[in-house]
């Protein structure tokens, strides 16, 4: 890039149309994505006023040692050569007053390498004095225009430059417009213009002194430059910057461009438009426009702004390709020529001045989710690029906002509260604290939300009838998420200020108290808690994403496969993508209402003949869940996890919760209570489950074998192709797998006779020590699979249902980089699955590896454990689109970017 300053200095200014930005990160780290764009619409022929950039290694020259005039003498030079050279470009002179034309005024914007939108200042109409009003009015023959820019300049370099109180201007304007009885600022004449310019500078001299407005316009554009450069560091932009992690050493440049007006009258006026709908995608100019008026008017909110296409317009709206049918045509040019050169849906600013447009400024557009997949797909349709291309440019994380039910836009609400966006989605309902009360409600027609402190394994009916759960306490991957994300409920955890109190029926969130019955609206995408009933909008699965994601699975080593507990869930599992289920948590089976009394009552049996008579009476139904398992997932496999959990779960706590199953179960609350305090653990994670508890009760595992085994054979009865596997949990050592092998081996062959050998037996590694014998497991092992929740409290030594009071701090404090039970912890975790993996194939065995924890529906966690050597991924149904993505971004990280369309 040529610099607009010839010096062997370092050089900080940069003149439009030199050099290329497109693509270029180097350009825009330097220059900004606003002046890195400027410049390369002007290189590329564009309509651009004149102008150049001040680097972002000026800023940080200038953070380092801030000049209290303005600008350090080197700087203030390159800049004066660079005004030299613009005065040059539009043949206008710079605050020189015997000069008979119009003179050069200039914005003064921020332009940061990473967009941050309304953060810092500009400033326009920079280059007027008290004394150049008048030539202005006189050579462009507009009074009015010249003291709109007076009065505009007064009020924004005295807000930017000398932090005089916003409030003062909007109080002399408002007068202003009383007294003339007008609407707006622009139905102001130039004598009102000039009696609110002179009252801006009274107040300026009241607050700042008479000599604060600089009548040297180069003292202006210094001290403008500097507040620029200061204002990276102001409060908003550091709030800006701690949200969405950009570094603070990036620093704005900052952009001087010659104005152009489109507060000229009315054959003028400024926009914003996207080039294609930043809601849906749609390929139309989308966007709004003023007439008479000036950029900051368009989002000030003052005035109504009108609509760019007329095909966007509502009655009475007056579109720019109607009033201005030749500067709307040349803007579709613009729209052609721009999405050609940078291939993607741009954010543009322009201005009319007197019929001729200009362009103020290009970025790539920020739209939704949906209009995101489709602008990408319909642009391989257009030819600008290729499905690879399209792959690699929707954000993974973004594909479940398009599968979750949503508030209506618009919608006014109240939020009483907000918590940890857990699960996303909207749902309404009554409030409930219990899972009975949810599942009555539901009977009776009600839509419901569950609110518990937390919710544990019992309470999974009510999360089942419920549209939505709310908890007090809990993270990312606690219960309440992780089961709401399996069933595609929306869920917030870990919501500030709830408190339940369960025996007086109410729910206080802050300082709104609400009893049960009362409606209540979750926003699992936000987090947000709201008062009242609010409108939702149901989930679609357009065929813009489905097109996207075939062309994922295209390119795709990597099968992504989805935790499902039921034939409901594995049905939409199927209908979004998902190559066979790699979890079926066995025991949310047990806990449905008239599943859960006949199992308690297994668990209190004194005989293994009792117990298997009882879990027979259970068969009917699992056998028939299972089958409809299979159908559902024809051809591909079912991964069955036997029983995980303690049984302590399953038994209730307290009395009223005993009376409630004490009859349909056929004993009294003092045995359910005797029980529960017998199974009671005082660490249950690290207790009697998984594969310890076929050693001590081998029934539930032999049963639930047995049914596994007949649910297959009545799913081939039924036409269906079924493909069931076994794993065993929490497996530490060679000898229990063996074990549990050899049992699990003996039961299919009763059942199935020489099919026994066609049902594959593997084990879930979620134990430390299970990845460090690896190698002797896999004598036993035909897969398997990385319970990465359980391997990452295991091996960090945290709990993923406590460890919130604290994560939080860790990660702001630097002592560790995420959230490990969000995305996967790389050095220590990932490390460990690597190591089992090697032990495995070191044994030249062909095992599976799959991984089915929460992280495998986390795009990072999914790139992270890319090297273990996985053949698949598991995930809940609604994040499976989103890991198919994934996988085929995965798949294309080395192979060269190729667009379809050349420079």
């Amino acid at each position: 890039m040529t610099p607009s300053a010839t010096t062997t200095t370092q050089q900080f200014t940069y003149a439009f149309g030199d050099g290329r930005a497109d693509g270029d990160t180097t350009m825009k780290a330097l220059l900004g994505g606003k002046g890195a764009d400027l410049c390369e619409l002007a290189r590329i022929g564009l309509p651009v006023p004149p102008g150049f950039v001040i680097s972002t290694d000026a800023c940080r020259a200038w953070q380092e040692q801030p000049v209290e005039s303005g600008l350090d003498p080197e700087l203030q030079r390159q800049v004066r050569v660079a005004m030299d050279e613009l005065e040059q470009r539009t043949g206008r002179r710079f605050g020189v007053l015997e000069d008979t034309g119009i003179p050069l005024l200039v914005s003064v914007r921020s332009g940061a390498p990473i967009s941050m939108p309304g953060m810092m200042d500009t400033i326009l109409n920079l280059g007027l004095t008290r004394d150049t009003v008048m030539a202005f009015a006189q050579a462009s023959g507009n009074e009015r225009l010249a003291w709109d820019a007076w009065r505009r300049f007064l009020q924004m370099y005295g807000s930017v430059v000398l932090a005089v109180d916003d409030h003062v201007f909007d109080a002399i304007l408002t007068a202003a417009r009383t007294e003339h009885g007008v609407v707006t600022d622009t139905e102001l004449d130039a004598a009102a213009l000039r009696d609110v310019a002179e009252a801006f500078e009274a107040a300026i001299a009241e607050a700042c002194g008479a000599e604060a407005i600089p009548a040297d316009p180069f003292e202006q554009l210094a001290r403008a430059i500097a507040a620029v450069f200061a204002s990276w560091n102001g409060e908003p932009a550091r709030v800006y910057r701690a949200h969405y992690g950009i570094s603070d050493d990036l620093g704005t440049a900052v952009n001087v461009q010659a104005m152009v007006y489109g507060n000229a009258g009315d054959t003028s006026a400024s926009g914003v438009l996207f080039t294609r709908d930043p809601a849906t995608g749609v390929r139309i100019p989308y966007g709004e426009y003023l007439a008479n008026a000036q950029g900051e008017d368009v989002v000030s909110g003052m005035r109504t702004p009108q609509p760019i296409a007329q095909a966007t317009a509502l009655d009475g709206q007056l579109s720019l390709e109607q009033l201005m049918p030749t500067a709307y045509a040349s803007l579709l040019d613009v729209i052609e020529l721009v999405e050609r050169h940078y291939r993607d849906s741009q954010d543009m600013e322009f201005c009319v001045e007197d019929g001729t447009l200009w362009m103020l400024q290009t970025r790539r557009a920020k739209r939704t989710a949906a209009a995101d997949v489709r602008i990408a797909v319909d642009m391989v349709e257009e030819g600008l690029i290729d499905r690879a291309e399209a792959i690699r440019r929707v954000d993974p994380d973004r594909i479940g906002d398009l599968l979750v039910p949503s508030f209506e836009r618009g919608t006014e609400h109240v939020a009483i509260g907000r918590g940890l966006a857990a699960s996303p989605g909207a749902a309404t309902g009554q409030v409930v604290v219990t899972w009975q009360d949810a599942e009555a409600r539901v009977r009776e027609g009600h839509s419901v939300i569950l609110v518990r402190p937390e919710t544990v394994a019992a309470d999974i009916a009510g999360m089942v009838a419920a549209a939505g759960v709310l908890t007090a306490r809990g993270g990312a991957t606690s219960h309440a998420a992780v089961v709401a994300r399996g069933m595609g409920r929306p869920c917030v955890t870990a919501c500030a200020g709830l408190h339940i109190d369960e025996a007086a029926g109410t729910v206080t969130i802050g300082a709104t108290t609400l009893r049960v019955g009362d409606p209540i609206s979750i926003d699992g995408t936000t987090g947000e808690v709201l008062l009242g009933t609010v409108p939702t909008r149901p989930a679609t699965v357009d065929g813009w994403l489905e097109r996207l994601l075939d062309w994922a699975d295209e390119v795709s080593t990597l099968q992504v496969r989805a935790n499902a507990d039921d034939a409901v869930g594995a049905r939409r599992a199927r209908a979004l993508g998902a190559r066979g289920i790699g979890l079926c948590r066995t025991e949310h089976m047990f806990f449905e209402a008239s599943r859960l009394p006949l199992f308690v009552r297994t668990i209190l049996s004194s005989s293994e003949t009792e117990e298997r008579d009882l879990l027979e009476q259970l068969s009917p139904q699992l056998e028939q869940e299972l089958e409809e398992m299979f159908v559902a997932m024809d051809g591909l496999p079912v991964t069955i996890r036997l029983l995980d959990p303690p049984l302590h779960e399953f038994l209730p706590e307290t009395a009223d919760e005993a009376r409630a199953i004490a009859a349909d179960a056929g004993v009294t609350v003092e045995e359910i209570l005797a029980a529960s305090a017998e199974h009671a653990e005082h660490n249950p994670m690290l207790g009697l489950r998984g594969v310890r508890l076929s050693m001590v009760a081998p029934v539930i595992y032999e049963m639930q074998v047995r049914w596994i085994a007949r649910a297959m054979l009545r799913a081939k009865a039924a036409g269906a192709d079924p493909r069931p596997a076994i794993m065993v949990p929490l497996v530490m050592v060679a000898e229990e797998l063996r074990v549990a092998r050899e049992r699990i081996s003996e039961v299919l062959r009763e059942e199935l006779g020489d099919d026994a050998s066609s049902v594959e037996i593997g084990t879930m590694l979620e134990v430390p020590a299970a990845c460090m014998n690896a190698g002797d497991l896999a004598a036993h092992a035909d897969f398997f699979s990385f319970g990465t929740n359980d391997l990452t409290q295991l091996t960090m030594g945290l709990s993923r249902d406590d460890a919130e009071r604290f994560l939080p701090g860790y990660v702001e404090h630097g002592l560790l980089p995420s959230d490990p039970f969000v995305h996967i912890d790389e050095r220590a975790v990932v490390p460990l699955m690597e190591l089992a993996a090697r032990h495995v194939r070191a044994t030249a065995s062909t095992a599976e590896f799959g991984a089915c924890g929460e992280h495998a529906g986390d795009p990072a966690s999914i790139a992270a454990m890319r090297d273990v050597g996985l053949d698949y991924v598991s995930c809940s149904p609604l994040r499976v689109p989103g890991a198919r993505l994934t996988v085929g971004r995965l798949a294309l990280a080395d192979l060269p970017v190729h667009r379809a369309v050349d420079d």
